[in-house]
This record gives C-alpha cells, structure tokens and sequence, in this order.
C-alpha cells in the first residue's frame, strides 16, 4: 500500500495511491497519517477499511502532493553511512553510525520549491532512503528491527555545507532551513519493498546525473540503524529517519559545485518514487 496526502500545505487530505495510478481520497477512514495513526496499527486497519469501499473520490491529478505523513516528533538522519561518500568528503567510515537531527520545519512536500536561505552560499543535494517508524522501540534487537517499520520513502537531505561544516558545533545548522526536508511523494508499506538494501537512488541536477547508486552499498543498512538507535533514544511512531546518501554530492565535485537559484532538482528511489524541485532565494 502507498500512502499519500494531497493537498495545500497544512490542509493535506491523507489519500492512497492504487495500483492502476488512481489517487483516492481516504478522508472517510477518519484519521491523518500521525503518530496515533501509525502507533495503532493503522495501516492493517485502512488496507482493512479500504477493502470494504467502492467508488472512493479522486484527487485531482493537478492537486499537490505533499508529505505522506504529518510532521513528526523526530527527524533523525545518519551521516557518512557510504563508503565512497565519506572518501568524497575527505574523512574515514565511522565506526559507528553518525547521528544528527533535522529540525522537524525543514518537513515539506516533494515537489515544494527549495528554498535557498538568506545567506546562504553552499546548498547541497543529498538523495537518501528514509523510513518511519511503526511502534515504539526502546532497546531493539537487529534481528526484530525491520518489524518497527511502518514503510519507507524518499527523502532529500539538504544541507548549506558552509553552516554545517565551518560555523562550529552541531550538524543541525545546516541541515534545517525551511523546505531542506522534502519527503515522499509515497509512504510504501513493507510489503511493497522485496529488499531494502538493495535499492537504487539517484538525482539529477539541472539534468545532470550526480547520484547513482544502491543502499547495497550502505555500510550501516536499515536494521542496524533502528537496533543502534534505540539504544539512546525511544523512536515514537511516526519518526522518521533518514539513511545516509551516497557519493555525487556537490561538496564532492572538483570544484564543488552548489545549488543556485532556478536549478532543478530530480531524484528517485526503486518502489519509492520521484521528486522534483526548482530552486529559488529567500524572500
């Protein structure tokens, strides 16, 4: 099942792509895709409800799409989680996974514009897999990880390098401004991924291919990532984390190259759909 929400933002309307490319609005099912939702089997209860409708309403096909879930309470990605991204950026593969979060405003559509911050002079691409949580997980073991899984989708973790790397302390600067989070277009349940670590993820730029890759080549892949992170921290249904991305960011390029007004931005996962945004500056 995909699971979408359609409409302006902060009024999306949650909604379920079929497989015949239908956009059906579920408003009927009474609930948003929130942490209640995911937290109370929601999904096994739509796919249930669902089965019992008949000629559910359309979205519009010209309709926006924006994030499949609301905002969550955590947006937590992993850095450097490519052997060939970390090369790129000069430093050694961790030893364990690299954690940061992202501010949960920075939460947008797929297609919303980028919006390149007052300032700012190196806004980066990063395509990534992210996930939400299901359930709650404290203290997970790898080999029940997967089972805290309420889907996976695509994720575009942008990042203002100057703000992260040379202004001193915490990622997290770099990684928040407003639309630096765009997510979906779906939220694919489990069962539509036959493998998860074995997905390809790409992103263009202004046509250009700069990100081509596999989550083959993770070197902390999805389970790993839930079992380490419940050992600080409760996920909460609804959390998103992002997984890392890999080479072909603009940081990397010789000479680095940036986000500027008017780019376009394209990227996609196997299963997980694709994004498109047009860069633009702060009002």
């Amino acid at each position: 099942m995909k699971l979408i929400r359609v409409g302006l933002s902060e009024k999306e309307v949650p909604g379920v792509l079929l497989e015949n490319g239908d956009r059906v609005n579920v408003a009927g099912f009474g609930e948003d895709f929130n942490e209640r939702f995911f937290g109370s089997n929601g999904p096994e209860r739509l796919r249930a409800w669902l089965a019992g409708q008949r000629d559910l309403p359309c979205f519009a096909p010209t309709e926006r799409m924006g994030p499949p879930i609301t905002r969550p309470s955590k947006i937590i990605c992993v850095g450097l989680n490519y052997a060939d991204h970390a090369r790129e950026s000069g430093v050694p593969l961790p030893p364990e996974p690299v954690i940061f979060f992202k501010a949960t405003t920075a939460f947008c559509g797929p297609n919303d514009p980028l919006v390149i911050p007052r300032g700012s002079k190196k806004t980066d691409w990063e395509v990534e897999l992210a996930f939400v949580i299901g359930h709650v997980a404290r203290y997970v073991n790898e080999s029940d990880a997967l089972k805290h899984v309420a889907g996976y989708l695509l994720h575009n973790d942008y990042s203002e390098r100057e703000w992260q790397l040379e202004r001193g302390g915490q990622w997290v600067k770099g990684k928040s401004a407003d639309t630096f989070a765009p997510l979906g277009p779906w939220l694919a349940t489990p069962d539509e991924i036959a493998n998860v670590q074995d997905l390809r993820l790409w992103l263009k730029v202004n046509g250009k291919m700069r990100q081509d890759s596999s989550t083959a080549n993770m070197a902390f892949g999805v389970a790993h990532i839930i079992s380490y992170l419940t050992q600080f921290m409760t996920l909460l249904p609804g959390d998103v984390i992002s997984t890392g991305t890999p080479p072909g960011v603009g940081l990397g390029q010789k000479p680095p190259v940036y986000l500027n007004p008017g780019d376009v931005i394209e990227l996609g996962v196997t299963s997980l759909g694709q994004q498109r945004q047009v860069a633009r500056a702060a009002d």
